[in-house]
C-alpha cells in the first residue's frame, strides 16, 4: 500500500502545500479531497462544463504519483464512466501535459485545469477511444448525443434543495411522524371509548326494551283491577237485592 513514506519529505511538504491551497481557494468547477496518510492518490469531482455535452455531470477522477514525482508526471484516470475522445474506456487520460509536455514546476492546480478544459476543447486526433474521435470529426451531434447520454446515466448530478425547502420538509416529515405516533397511542383509547360508547347505547336500549316489557305487565295488573272493579261493585248490590228479597218473602 502506497503511503506518505514512498515520497521525499521535500515532496510531502510541497504537496501539503498545494493542497491546501486547493482547498483554501479551489478552481472553478473543481473540488479535491485527499487521504491525509497517503498523497499518492489524490481525487478530484470536476464538474461539467456549461455549453457542453457533460454539463450538470459530476466526474470523479484520480491522479497516482510515483516515487519520482515530480521528476515524472502523475498518471491521471476518470473513476466515472465518460464518453470522450482522450478518456479511455478504462478511464486512462490522454493529455500531453501529462506525457511529453511534462514540466516538474508545473502543480496540481494546473493539472486539473488542463483535464477540465478536455471537458470543454477534446483532441480527436490523439484519440485513446477511437469511436468518440471519429464521431466527433465526422458527427458532432451524434458524438454529443452519446456524450449527453453517458453524462445523464453516470455522472448526472443530483439537484440542490434550498435550506429552507429542506426545513420545511423536514418539518413536515417530523410532525407527519409526531401524528403517526399520538395516533397510535390514543388508537386503544378510542377504539376502548367507541366500544364503551357502543356497550352504552346497548345497554340504554335494553334497559329500555327490560322498562318496555317490565311496564306491559305492570299495565295489565294494573287494567285488571280495573276491569274487576265494576265486577266488585256489582256483588254487594246483588247481595242487597237478595237479601231485600228474603226479607219480602218471610213477610209474606
Amino acid at each position: 500500500m502506497a503511503t506518505n513514506e514512498n515520497l521525499p519529505p521535500n515532496v510531502i511538504r510541497q504537496l501539503g502545500n498545494e493542497l491546501k491551497n486547493l482547498d483554501d481557494s479551489p478552481p472553478e468547477g473543481i473540488k479535491v479531497s485527499v487521504n491525509d496518510d497517503d498523497f499518492t492518490t489524490i481525487f478530484a469531482d470536476i464538474e461539467g462544463p456549461a455549453g457542453t455535452p457533460y454539463e450538470n455531470g459530476v466526474f470523479r477522477m484520480k491522479l497516482l504519483l510515483s516515487r519520482d514525482f515530480p521528476h515524472s508526471p502523475p498518471k491521471g484516470y476518470f473513476l466515472t464512466k465518460i464518453f470522450h475522445p482522450n478518456i479511455a474506456t478504462s478511464g486512462e487520460i490522454c493529455v500531453n501535459t501529462l506525457k511529453k509536455d511534462w514540466n516538474p514546476s508545473l502543480g496540481l492546480r494546473h493539472i486539473l485545469l488542463v483535464v477540465r478544459c478536455l471537458l470543454i476543447e477534446p483532441f480527436p486526433e490523439s484519440a485513446l477511444n477511437e469511436q468518440a474521435g471519429k464521431m466527433l470529426l465526422e458527427n458532432y451531434e451524434e458524438y454529443a448525443r452519446h456524450a449527453r447520454l453517458y453524462t445523464g446515466i453516470h455522472a448526472l448530478k443530483p439537484k440542490n434543495k434550498s435550506k429552507s425547502g429542506a426545513i420545511s420538509e423536514s418539518t413536515t416529515a417530523l410532525n407527519v411522524g409526531q401524528s403517526n405516533t399520538v395516533l397510535g397511542e390514543n388508537t386503544p383509547l378510542a377504539s376502548a371509548a367507541i366500544s364503551t360508547s357502543a356497550a352504552a347505547k346497548a345497554l340504554g336500549k335494553n334497559s329500555q326494551d327490560q322498562n318496555a316489557a317490565t311496564s306491559d305487565p305492570v299495565v295489565g295488573a294494573s287494567t285488571a283491577p280495573k276491569k274487576d272493579v265494576p265486577h266488585a261493585a256489582k256483588v254487594p248490590v246483588d247481595k242487597k237485592k237478595l237479601d231485600a228479597r228474603k226479607k219480602s218473602l218471610k213477610r209474606l
